[in-house]
């Protein structure tokens, strides 16, 4: 007979384990990051008896959760690639609306300015005319001040987003090294086949979150513990131990942060997660952006400068620059030799002016030849020659001290702050240099417009990018090219967006909770629990049938 009630009260407790689990299954059914859980039962060994073998019952063998190493790594990747593309779609996006808003879009500004030109080589004497161009002067310099400004501060926006996402990730990667303890923990008590699903959910939802912030790749331990890594390799958790991310200011572009991780700068080499989408739309959208922005205001001041200082003003004076933009270099030492106390200085030259890129240039000297190294596409040309030396570079001219030495390098960035830095010289009407000549004895001429001609023809010369695009046209480029860019992000984001959704969707079917799978069950738990619990009546009526004959 106790074969009878042990059997009965074996199913009692698994359907009971059973009806919990299918209870846990449905309390967590909003629970993000969990899986859903199952009580795998099997049949105790049956013994042998009187020439046959008669079962003994069941046992709960296990208590596991659904699970694939695959779909879970995809939705991580799939997590990764939509955080980088959504940052860089949501800030592209930004940046467009900055150069293409009637507020503050640049082509409006550059043909008001050159009708005012226009307007003063068509009659040279009209104080009107040169009063509008004075204004429109002012006006285009606070127009390329304001759309350098916005640049400057989407940049600083970009700084934000890699503190807040550094911060996260330095986060989660800690709480990841604690719950690798914990699982850790509970593999060296040696419970069999037993896991610890609770703590495999929070580790793997814990990895998902980091992979959201930047691309990882992970390396499972046989406790159930798992390393992460990121970049190329390096290792931001090993066991229960957690690295920590910081940003550090560039030591040689202002205002510019550089990730680094156990003092090693990782920037080039961080890929996926909003990270990477914003050092990608900071490098390689805003950064060229700026530049492109600094040649059209470089290449419109470094040719009205040299037109406007040939001609005589209204009072027969000399004319001088229309306007200040600053200087090409930086004299920022990028890898000087140790003592050294060499320096550069640069000088931009019209003459040459067409051959300026949008991009930031470096000088070395080796000992024997200097280097310009442009850095958009790292071209390199070289100069014979040793300090002190002039090089005519491509839009400017480069004049190095007698300190510099081998293995001096020096950043050049004659584009990149020239909009912010763009202002008007001249104000005053009658110091509009239109005229090409003076009187014999230096008397105004104030009928010639022979300068102020060349000036308005400005507009349609083709003096920038090699001689291919003209001063408007440029700043066309830089708007054509930023919408280009905004669009491809779109795109990718969206395509991005559907494929996580999918790896959430596959995801979900394999671990998710089904509330109607999870109420038959609880019917199917619980009818069999009930048919157990008959039997233990039934065993419990016949022992007591039993007893009593013997009583008699």
């Amino acid at each position: 007979m106790s074969g009878i009630l042990g059997t009965a009260l074996s199913g009692l407790m698994a359907f009971q384990r059973a009806l919990d689990t299918t209870s846990n299954n449905i309390a967590n059914v909003n629970t993000e990051g969990y899986s859903r859980q199952r009580v795998d039962i099997s049949s105790n060994q049956s013994f042998f008896s009187e020439g046959h073998f008669f079962g003994q019952g069941v046992n709960v063998a296990a208590v596991s959760r659904s699970y694939d190493s695959f779909v879970t790594s995809q939705l991580a990747a799939s997590t990764s690639a939509f955080g980088e593309s959504n940052t860089l779609a949501t800030m592209t996006a930004r940046l467009d609306s900055a150069v293409s808003s009637e507020a503050s879009n640049l082509a409006p500004a550059l043909k008001s300015f050159f009708n005012s030109v226009h307007g003063v080589a068509g009659d040279p004497t009209s104080v009107a005319a040169r009063q509008s161009m004075a204004v429109e002067t002012e006006s285009l310099s606070a127009q390329f001040n304001q759309m350098a400004t916005k640049f400057e501060n989407l940049h600083k926006e970009s700084n934000r987003v890699m503190e807040g996402t550094v911060d996260d990730i330095n986060l989660y990667a800690q709480n990841l090294a604690e719950v690798n303890g914990k699982i850790s923990l509970e593999a060296s008590r040696n419970r069999g086949n037993e896991t610890p699903n609770e703590l495999l959910d929070m580790r793997d939802n814990l990895i998902n979150k980091i992979a959201e912030k930047v691309s990882v790749t992970t390396l499972q331990q046989e406790n159930g513990t798992v390393d992460v890594f990121i970049g190329k390799g390096q290792s931001l958790v090993l066991g229960k131990s957690a690295a920590k991310l910081s940003l550090e200011d560039s030591s040689l572009m202002p205002g510019r942060k550089e990730i680094t991780l156990g003092g090693q700068n990782i920037t080039k080499s961080v890929s996926g997660g909003e990270l990477a989408g914003a050092v990608k739309f900071r490098d390689q959208i805003l950064a060229p952006a700026q530049q492109q922005l600094g040649l059209v205001a470089t290449g419109l001041a470094v040719q009205f400068n040299a037109l406007h200082s040939t001609g005589f003003d209204l009072n027969g004076d000399p004319g001088s620059n229309l306007f200040s933009f600053g200087t090409p270099a930086m004299d920022i030492p990028i890898n000087a030799k140790t003592g050294s106390v060499g320096s550069i200085s640069a000088t931009y030259d019209a003459a040459s002016i067409g051959q300026l890129a949008a991009s930031d240039y470096e000088l070395s000297y080796d000992g024997s030849q200097f280097s310009l190294k442009r850095l958009s596409d790292n071209s390199v040309t070289t100069y014979a020659g040793a300090p002190p030396s002039t090089i005519s570079g491509p839009g400017f001219s480069i004049t190095t001290d007698a300190n510099v030495t081998a293995n001096d390098s020096f950043l050049i960035r004659p584009t990149y702050n020239a909009a912010e830095k763009f202002s008007a010289v001249i104000n005053d009407p009658d110091k509009i240099a239109a005229a090409g000549t003076v009187g014999s004895t230096g008397e105004p001429n104030p009928g010639d417009n022979t300068v102020a001609l060349a000036l308005a023809d400005l507009e349609n010369k083709t003096a920038l990018s090699g001689g291919k695009t003209t001063i408007s046209g440029a700043y066309s480029q830089l708007s054509k090219q930023i919408g280009v860019q905004t669009h491809s992000a779109k795109v990718g984001n969206s395509a991005q967006e559907a494929l996580l959704n999918q790896a959430t969707l596959e995801r979900e079917s394999l671990a998710g909770v089904n509330l109607d799978e999870e109420a038959a069950n609880l019917i199917k738990y619980q009818q069999s629990y009930q048919a157990a619990a008959q039997v233990v009546s039934i065993a419990n009526s016949i022992f007591d049938t039993l007893i009593g004959a013997l009583r008699r």
